[in-house]
């Protein structure tokens, strides 16, 4: 893998954040062609310090966008396939017993890595699900009386099919919280994909994404947005947001605390494309419907990406009449 081009200072300006984030989206243009916008909030997420849930049919390049997001970062990076019959120990590792010394040592799995992929998540029982929630919630893990500290900086990139697809089990409401968002790649449209089979001369993808930041940029990235700016007007404007959500006669759950918290963490985050010191109501429009939909629970018995779209579309309706600070 190539070392990174450049870095960002120790304290970055506005500026060198967009630029930093634009170099990083740039190269994930290459292995994932016509998705701006999805890549845009994907790494909006990632400067966030959030993890992203990606629903999809297979084949639109949910594992090719994972891999190609470690590589740009120069991120360590591990895919774990979730199946059935994955075990808890398979993700986070076990103490394995060496005769010799007579004594148990701990082996880490696959998840002490900085960017995991955890592929098709919904195929493996809700048992094996949750041995990331411990992870995702605080890069730890916890394993016979031991705690585990994960590399810095962490993320989780899960992919799932649509829950009618055989063989799935639906995500429990505590794991898709540990998501700052859920987005949909979809199908390329016809141009790019009809260009795909023209250009495709066998080379993979993902050998055209360069290492373009690091760690160290990444860390010093997070750092700058989680200090962005957010005055009390536009946190008022979150809550009422979320209070909206909590109070609407098709929502049977609304906005949690910690969805309120993720909100502001991405909407900081999203101020940087502007170049900007400081969070507007607009930047928490631009992450709401990514950030909330996959919180909040429907009165309906709707399932799948149906239910998807109705949040979505009620978070629209939700925005539009909550009147925004000026």
């Amino acid at each position: 893998m190539n070392q990174p081009a450049r870095a960002l200072s120790p304290v970055p300006s506005p500026a060198n954040a967009r630029s930093a984030m634009e170099r990083i989206a740039t190269q994930l243009g290459r292995a994932v062609q016509g998705k701006s916008s999805q890549l845009q909030l994907v790494v909006t997420s990632l400067v966030a310090g959030g993890h992203v849930l990606l629903e999809d049919v297979p084949g639109v390049g949910k594992t090719t966008l994972a891999e190609a997001l470690a590589r740009a970062c120069g991120l360590s990076f591990a895919r774990v396939q979730f199946t059935a019959d994955l075990m808890p120990a398979d993700v986070l590792g076990a103490q394995v017993f060496h005769a010799q010394t007579a004594t148990f040592q701990f082996r880490p799995g696959p998840l002490f890595r900085q960017l995991v992929l955890a592929d098709e998540l919904n195929r493996a029982p809700p048992r094996t699900q949750s041995a990331l929630l411990e992870a995702m919630a605080q890069g730890q893990v916890s394993l016979d009386g031991a705690t585990h500290a994960l590399p810095m900086p962490f993320t989780v990139v899960a992919t799932q099919n649509p829950v009618d697809f055989s063989g799935t089990y639906p995500l429990p409401d505590s794991q898709l919280d540990r998501f700052m968002v859920r987005m949909s790649l979809g199908h390329p449209t016809p141009d790019v994909e009809a260009g795909l089979l023209v250009t495709r001369d066998g080379t993979p993808p993902l050998d055209a994404v360069e290492t373009v930041s690091g760690p160290e940029e990444l860390a010093s990235l997070r750092a700058f947005a989680a200090a962005l700016r957010l005055d009390a007007s536009v946190a008022d404007y979150v809550v009422r947001l979320a209070t909206a959500t909590r109070s609407h006669g098709d929502l049977e759950r609304g906005a949690s605390t910690r969805a309120v918290l993720a909100l502001g963490a991405a909407a900081r985050a999203s101020a940087l494309w502007d170049a900007r010191d400081f969070v507007t109501p607009g930047d928490v429009r631009a992450v709401l419907v990514s950030c909330w939909a996959h919180r909040v629970l429907l009165r309906s018995a709707v399932q799948g990406v149906s239910a998807r779209d109705e949040a979505a579309h009620l978070l629209e309706e939700i925005a539009r009449k909550v009147p925004a600070p000026r």
